[in-house]
């Protein structure tokens, strides 16, 4: 029979087991019950706009929602393996050994440097849009948003490569009992994780957007006014479309939920590193980073009526029809 000793131990049957936290079953069933839920959603609201992009070939004309396609594979794979796997953290007890210990840990560092990386490239499609609309189709050009997403997760591995590779070899060299996933990384790194992956974004994506919110508001002045002097001198900052201008505002929302989910796991770290703060596992704001997965397409759903339309068209079948990819959903 099981002592209380054991019973209070992640591998009762391992001698240098970890033990387990004191919180109560009820309150760790429901919070496994609440983030299977969020994990499900973001698999399934990612996976509309996965298949909602790829499908309708209207959608295919615009390079903008390719960027929109990247980002939301990489908040796919975020709800798909990376929340799944943390719910096999069970009251402090990790229990998918080292293989699953690597596994998601350079995942998070993977995902969250890929959905930087689109976010930046968001910006930049949404800058070169509204500031220089002229020239926007001959520089923002298929091939080169595709090499550009290609060149960000590539540059996403080699990066998590780089800042786990001590972590790689030896999985395990910080755990203190066996049932712990703990990484640690050296100060030096962490403050090149922190440019690359959170202030250089922050930087970049605060420039451009300033500049994209100056010149959306003269232009919308101009259009208002019907101004035709202005209009003839200066066509390329003057005149935008609409949609361009409605594009540019949902997806700077979708680049400042970014921010506001990234923030806390961010400067926590920081603060660790700087030892403002106890380390600690950081749960909390590991998942409050993981929910802009599952926020991202509900912003789509409120802004972008294509989506809305896509959503019909799925759950209603109509897209198992032949002629269903020249729909018109815009």
């Amino acid at each position: 029979m099981e002592t209380l000793e054991e019973a209070q131990l992640c591998f009762p049957a391992v001698n240098n087991s970890c033990k387990k936290s004191t919180g109560s079953h009820l309150e760790a069933a429901i919070t496994h019950t609440l983030l299977s839920l969020i994990s499900l959603l973001t698999m399934v609201l990612n996976l509309v706009v996965i298949i909602t992009i790829s499908h309708f070939r209207q959608l295919h004309t615009t390079t903008t929602n390719l960027l929109l396609l990247s980002l939301a594979i990489a908040d796919f794979l975020v709800g798909f393996l990376q929340m799944p796997l943390h719910l096999f953290q069970y009251r402090d007890c990790w229990l998918l050994g080292d293989f699953g210990c690597v596994v998601i840990s350079s995942f998070s560092f993977f995902i969250v440097s890929v959905s930087a990386g689109n976010m930046v490239l968001i910006s930049v499609d949404r800058y070169v849009a509204i500031c220089d609309p002229m020239l926007y189709p001959t520089k923002v050009t298929k091939k080169r948003v595709q090499l550009s997403i290609y060149l960000c997760w590539i540059f996403s591995a080699v990066h998590t490569f780089w800042i786990l590779r001590d972590f790689l070899q030896q999985p395990d060299r910080y755990n203190s009992c066996y049932g712990e996933c703990v990484l640690v990384v050296n100060y030096a790194e962490v403050v090149v994780d922190l440019v690359a992956t959170f202030l250089g974004p922050i930087l970049i994506i605060t420039v451009l957007y300033m500049r994209v919110f100056v010149v959306a508001v003269s232009q919308a002045r101009a259009m208002r006014s019907h101004v035709k002097s202005v209009t003839h001198h200066c066509p390329g900052t003057v005149t935008a479309q609409k949609s361009e201008i409605k594009a540019a505002r949902t997806l700077g929302i979708v680049v400042i939920v970014f921010l506001l989910c990234c923030s806390p796991y961010y400067f926590v770290t920081a603060a660790a590193e700087s030892n403002l703060v106890e380390a600690s596992s950081g749960a909390t704001e590991i998942w409050f980073l993981y929910f802009n997965s599952c926020l991202n397409p509900i912003i789509y759903a409120f802004c972008y009526p294509w989506f809305r339309k896509s959503v019909k068209h799925i759950l209603t079948l109509q897209i198992l029809q032949p002629d269903s990819r020249d729909t018109n959903i815009l």
